[in-house]
């Protein structure tokens, strides 16, 4: 089968289609395709037993398409359309405030086919009398331009970290009674990373180089070298593999794995007790001083052993050196989860399934939150709607004694600072997150306050992706975070951590000043897909980054606890 996913294949024809400007209707089939199939297990062995038409949404036409992809590796339909529109106008769906009829506008009135030729457009002010754009609309788009350049070469740790421990498992495979571990970045597990390292401790580093450039993941090899090899991945990111003796992996291990200003914290600690630090080895007087891991390297400076997550120069060294590092939060620490969309509003599967799916992870409870009526965009929910999704709630709780939900909506935060529902509808909610997802561009003042008046309403339980943003596609809104912070502290409002790995909103960067303010973090995958559930990995990866213990998490604790803190902020009327 070709390289690129057929999810993604089917959402490249539907763009292309909105582009060419066909039938709404065609578009959307493919986008719905999409959408459906990245929720089937065991896709490959659908296509391949020709089960596709028995499922819903997928007719002869969609079907056969993609059963001519898995067997050639091509498709004649797609061929055909960008034989009509350059494949390259997809690359200009990644700037904000462009979408299809706009790059289809440009396509036919100034033949602009790819970012460089927009920008010259701009530059040239030639967008300004084309119709639905204008000055402002201008403005906006070579801003996206400069924020698309901005992160040129960047990946979401979403697309990268089960490509990157595929890999290392593969290596594991064959480096016998050896040691693999993933470096750099996405060992730090930062929330954008630029490439892999991958690091290798005993073995023939002959024979594990190349096994490394044979693998199907591999599109070139652009280094080869006794000890190093880099190759370029079919998904475009640079990965480093790096062999050395079992003796040196310890010190190579913290060398590769950063932050570049952790460790030359760490060779100035060493320089001062007369030792030299390198990847090669802790040394006193040019003689390797033996050391069987990171945490006997620690120790041997003077230091409680700092997790990966933390080394980032951001005061882990200082509290390492009194004794006052965190207890970090792991993935086992986590015993329910809020923020699930279902069927009721734009999410795909049931509660039921979403129940299902959360009991197979061992989890005791989940918090349901489906968008609010102001989200029709979203399928927002109706007050009837709302009645007959809380008598399946209701209905499930009092059958099954083990396992608890807890009614919730994502209620959009209106422009005004108010939350969608009367009061009458929304202290009949366990918990309400409360979400801005419209009038992103207010001014800086305007829209703290708006966030801060929500936070007032008592009936507000959490804030739900802070920000706003969308990594490597959108900033977030303009506000000072601490300020958001420093009202929840007052208010006693829950911010969320967003574990999806497009939001991952609260940055990890102020989850420290949230801890020192009080302030309680719920991880949620904000989940529209039972297989949502598992993205809670990432966010918990982002709490560790944010200093963050398992009493500072929300959804640590047990349903008992939950329920009396979501009591706790709910008027009871």
């Amino acid at each position: 089968m070709a390289d690129k996913p057929i999810t993604q294949i089917l959402e490249e024809i539907a763009m292309l289609l909105e582009i060419k400007g066909e039938n709404p209707f065609k578009s959307r089939a493919y986008y719905n395709a999409a959408k459906t199939l990245s929720t089937v297990d065991n896709l490959n062995e659908v296509i391949k037993e020709k089960k596709l038409r028995e499922i819903k949404g997928i007719g002869e036409t969609i079907a056969g398409n993609i059963e001519e992809y898995f067997e050639t590796g091509s498709m004649t339909y797609l061929e055909e359309l960008t034989q009509d529109v350059p494949e390259s106008l997809l690359e200009l769906l990644q700037i904000p405030n462009l979408g299809p009829k706009k790059i289809k506008l440009l396509h036919d009135e100034l033949g602009i086919t790819n970012a460089g030729e927009l920008e010259y457009a701009c530059k040239e002010n030639r967008l300004i009398d084309l119709p639905g754009f204008g000055k402002k609309t201008q403005e906006k788009i070579l801003r996206g331009i400069e924020f698309v350049k901005r992160h040129t070469g960047e990946y979401l740790v979403g697309d990268i970290y089960p490509l990157a421990y595929g890999i290392k498992e593969k290596l594991q495979g064959i480096v016998k009674g050896g040691a693999v571990e993933l470096c750099g970045s996405v060992r730090r597990r930062k929330e954008i990373v630029r490439d892999i390292d991958i690091l290798v401790g005993g073995g023939d580093p002959g024979t594990i180089s190349s096994f490394f450039m044979s693998l199907p993941e591999v599109e070139e090899v652009l280094v080869s070298g006794e000890t190093k090899t880099s190759c370029r991945l079919k998904s475009g990111i640079e990965t480093d593999l790096r062999v050395v003796s079992i003796e040196q992996f310890p010190y190579a291990l913290m060398y590769f794995t950063g932050s570049k200003e952790h460790n030359v914290r760490l060779r100035g600690i060493a320089k001062k007790k007369g030792l030299k630090l390198n990847e090669y080895g802790l040394f006193n007087n040019e003689k390797l001083i033996a050391l069987k891991n990171e945490e006997e390297i620690y120790r041997e400076l003077g230091l409680a052993y700092i997790a990966p997550e933390l080394r980032e120069d951001m005061g882990e060294i200082e509290a390492a050196e009194q004794g006052a590092l965190p207890e970090l939060v792991e993935l086992a620490d986590i015993r329910g989860i809020f923020h699930i969309h279902t069927e009721f509003s734009d999410g795909v599967d049931s509660i039921e399934k979403m129940v299902q799916t959360a009991k197979h992870m061992g989890l005791s409870y989940i918090g349901i939150s489906d968008h609010s009526k102001s989200a029709y965009y979203a399928g927002g929910l109706k007050v009837e709607n709302l009645l007959r999704q809380w008598e399946i709630i209701d209905a499930f709780n009092e059958r099954e004694k083990g396992f608890r939900i807890f009614k919730g909506i994502e209620s959009d935060i209106l422009p005004d600072g108010s939350l969608d529902y009367d009061e009458e509808i929304l202290k009949q909610f366990d918990f309400v997150i409360g979400s801005i997802h419209s009038g992103f561009s207010l001014k800086k003042d305007e829209q703290e306050a708006r966030i801060m008046r929500a936070m007032n309403n008592p009936y507000m339980t959490m804030l739900g992706h802070p920000t706003g943003r969308l990594l490597l596609s959108r900033d977030g809104y303009d506000i000072d975070m601490r300020t958001i912070i420093d009202t929840a502290a007052e208010t006693g409002t829950i911010i969320e951590l967003n574990a999806s790995p497009y939001r991952l909103d609260i940055d990890w960067r102020y989850l420290k000043y949230a801890k020192e303010r009080g302030v309680m973090i719920s991880i949620n995958p904000d989940a529209h897909v039972a297989a949502g559930l598992a993205e809670i990995f990432y966010g918990v990866g982002i709490a560790r980054k944010g200093w963050q213990e398992k009493k500072d998490i929300l959804n640590t604790r047990t349903v008992a606890e939950v329920a009396e803190i979501l009591r706790k902020k709910r008027v009871s009327q």
